[in-house]
């Protein structure tokens, strides 16, 4: 049994009342990894964290703007150009996951296989609908260099109203591909937590060009003096340690690992 005394440096860290911002992706969120990794966190710093969960473009600006304490995103050229501008200390890398391309179990496209340009190749083709989520997100930059990898120009895909960008996340975008029986190019994590599957398959995996990896960045208090970056640090540091690449890789839905511990 425990002695009372034993209590208290677990107690002094709960009644702390440190707090930080985080503006991170919807896939980090929708795919239920914050509620499996935060409490964690909090259980070994005493510091909380509100997620606002955007699109990584939109997370991008609101920590520009001063408005979030640390980023945790995955578009690497975006992020490489915001240390560069000296809005953020540094990217460290965290983990990956991959990029898979869903769609309707009857694939009228054809699209099923390893290689995701051919599989857009054939997409656009056959004019087959698509959803993309149209939103500076990391996942809506990947497709887009996906669609460049294939050699399709999106006009007229646009023009012929078969490419439909909705301006919204993961999650949404999913359920109108559900609702539409369109193709759509999702992050492994949200696809396995989606509920709302319809008709929707996975058709597409294991291309190395879908992996997809994470980083955190601790935004410059010489940019923004007002920023948590103490706590922000802390989380960073946290994160790419043992004990968060741990939790990140006992992460799972239905047996099946989600993310993967990245820390070179």
């Amino acid at each position: 049994m425990l002695l009372p005394g034993l209590l208290l440096p677990a107690l002094a860290r709960a009644d702390t009342g440190r707090s930080l911002v985080m503006a991170s992706t919807t896939s980090t969120e929708q795919s239920g990894l914050f509620a499996h990794l935060l409490p964690r966190f909090t259980a070994a710093s005493g510091i909380t964290v509100k997620v606002v969960a955007l699109g990584t473009g939109q997370a991008l600006d609101l920590a520009r703007r001063g408005d979030a304490d640390v980023v945790f995103v995955h578009d690497p050229a975006a992020e490489a150009r915001f240390v560069a501008d000296g809005w953020g200390l540094k990217r460290l890398p965290v983990m990956y996951n991959d990029f898979v391309l869903i769609g309707p179990a009857s694939d009228p496209a054809g699209a099923k296989g390893s290689d995701i340009a051919q599989a857009l190749a054939r997409i656009a083709a056959r004019s087959a609908p698509f959803i993309s989520r149209g939103d500076k997100s990391g996942t809506h930059a990947a497709e887009l260099r996906f669609w460049s990898l294939a050699g399709q120009d999106l006009t007229p895909l646009r023009q012929a109203g078969s490419y439909r960008e909705c301006g919204c996340g993961m999650g949404p975008a999913l359920n109108m591909a559900s609702a539409t029986g369109a193709y759509l190019l999702s992050d492994r994590g949200t696809w396995l937590a989606f509920k709302n599957r319809g008709e929707l398959v996975l058709l597409v995996q294991g291309d190395q060009r879908l992996n997809n990896p994470y980083g955190v960045i601790v935004v410059n208090p010489a940019r923004h003096p007002h920023v948590k970056h103490v706590e922000a640090q802390a989380f960073a540091d946290w994160v790419t340690s043992p004990a968060g690449q741990a939790a990140i890789a006992s992460y799972r839905i239905g047996g099946e690992q989600l993310f993967f511990g990245r820390t070179d």
